[in-house]
């Protein structure tokens, strides 16, 4: 019987951590999305036979309607396929069991057929494919290599509904962000934080990079007959990478305006790096300045959702009023401690955010680039003014490409005329 498994992974916002991510142990503040990447892997034959072939080699058709050629998804199929290769090969031989299907009922999870896939050919299905724009060959990556695990037997993923019970999959689900990092390092032909992947995994989070020595074997063995070889080490490496759930307080919404076009983040990342070589004091006190930022907007939006928590009817009342309010009149509504308490919260993570930009800024005129251009800089200034915005930034490394602002929003049954 044929088995379509459908994966996918959402999109990424850096909310904090921009640039300072890439060296350990700086943190940055990463906001998973409501736009996803989608990956179908099916059969091309709707009945394979036990005693076919076809469980020994396969045949693997990729079809886009985006491009005709991708480095992430050649990636993701080589390093998935090695990988199930290096899982289950020698669970199978030692136990000396057929290479069918029926084997694999046999095994424990974590355990599949090999799979050989040596080329790819455009075929008549059409999978359907939505590309986000927010981390795209990150999520793009992700789910191709997850559905590929998933539908090889390699890893069981959680559905929609049971993704809240990380702890159960966890296993699989580290195969899964170690293979897509993998890939996606590779595929970008350099080793970057990969807060990108994790939070394509995982969902929002607080996260640490990982150190890029973990990747040196498959640094060595890109492609060829080492691969698998490669991916064995990876996968015995220690990733040392730290991730902690995070989520934003409850009624406060990211949206996002697209840019057109956008600057280059490896140029950038290029420049502000040489600047910290010519000039390392004066980056040096710029990095600690700004991780400090980092640090007080994250503890601020923790004792918003602290209140939250312990403070609910409070708490939303109070943000239901402010949510139709510019900030400068939050304070007028703290008619109680526990209100002005939240206010305070409110406006310490918008200065703490409006410090981030500042250093932000510093940083770009330093190194020459534009992390937040001048142009930006007065729309994201009239948007934080905006009634029931709490903050307004360029996202990540920052350029020509994207706005994001953090919005109160109300709570359903609300009502403003009261």
């Amino acid at each position: 019987m044929a088995v379509t498994v459908v994966a996918s992974a959402p999109g990424k916002v850096l909310m904090t951590g921009g640039y300072l991510i890439l060296e350990r142990p700086n943190a940055g503040l990463v906001l998973s999305t409501n736009s996803r990447f989608y990956a179908i892997v099916k059969p091309i034959y709707d009945d394979v036979k036990a005693e076919s072939w076809a469980w020994v080699s396969f045949r693997v058709s990729v079809c886009s309607v985006q491009e005709s050629a991708n480095p992430f998804v050649e990636q993701a199929l080589q390093y998935a396929v090695a990988a199930a290769q290096a899982v289950l090969a020698d669970k199978i031989e030692a136990r000396g069991l057929p290479l069918i299907p029926e084997t694999l009922a046999s095994l424990p999870p974590f355990s599949s057929i090999t799979f050989n896939a040596e080329g790819s050919n455009e075929e008549n299905c059409k999978p359907e494919v939505a590309k986000t724009g927010l981390g795209s060959s990150a999520a793009m990556t992700t789910a191709v290599v997850a559905a590929l695990l998933h539908y090889l037997g390699v890893v069981t993923l959680p559905s929609v509904d049971g993704f809240r019970e990380q702890e159960k999959y966890a296993a699989d689900l580290e195969m899964v962000h170690v293979v897509s990092q993998s890939t996606h390092c590779i595929a970008q032909g350099k080793v970057g934080s990969g807060f990108d992947v994790s939070a394509a995994v995982y969902g929002s989070q607080r996260y640490v990079r990982f150190s890029p020595v973990v990747l040196s074997s498959a640094q060595v063995a890109v492609k060829g007959p080492f691969l698998k070889e490669a991916i064995i080490d990876v996968l015995k490496e220690k990733w040392n990478h730290e991730r902690v759930k995070f989520s934003l307080p409850p009624l406060m919404t990211l949206v996002r305006e697209p840019g057109t076009g956008g600057s280059s983040t490896p140029s950038m990342v290029g420049a502000v790096k040489k600047w910290q070589v010519l000039e390392p004091q004066k980056s040096q006190e710029t990095w600690r300045m700004l991780s400090d930022s980092n640090s007080a907007l994250e503890s601020h939006l923790k004792v918003l959702s602290k209140f939250a928590e312990e403070q609910w009817e409070t708490y939303k009342s109070f943000i239901n009023s402010c949510s139709i309010l510019t900030c400068e009149k939050w304070m007028a509504q703290a008619t109680d401690p526990v209100r002005e308490a939240v206010v305070k919260a409110l406006l310490g993570a918008r200065d703490s955010f409006l410090n981030i930009r500042y250093h932000l800024r510093l940083m770009g005129n330093a190194a020459g680039v534009p992390i937040e251009p001048e142009s930006q800089s007065k729309l994201l200034d009239s948007t934080m003014n905006v009634e029931g915005v709490l903050l307004a930034g360029v996202p990540g490394a920052g350029g020509h490409r994207a706005l994001d602002a953090l919005k109160i929003e109300q709570s359903a049954g609300f009502d403003s005329t009261n």
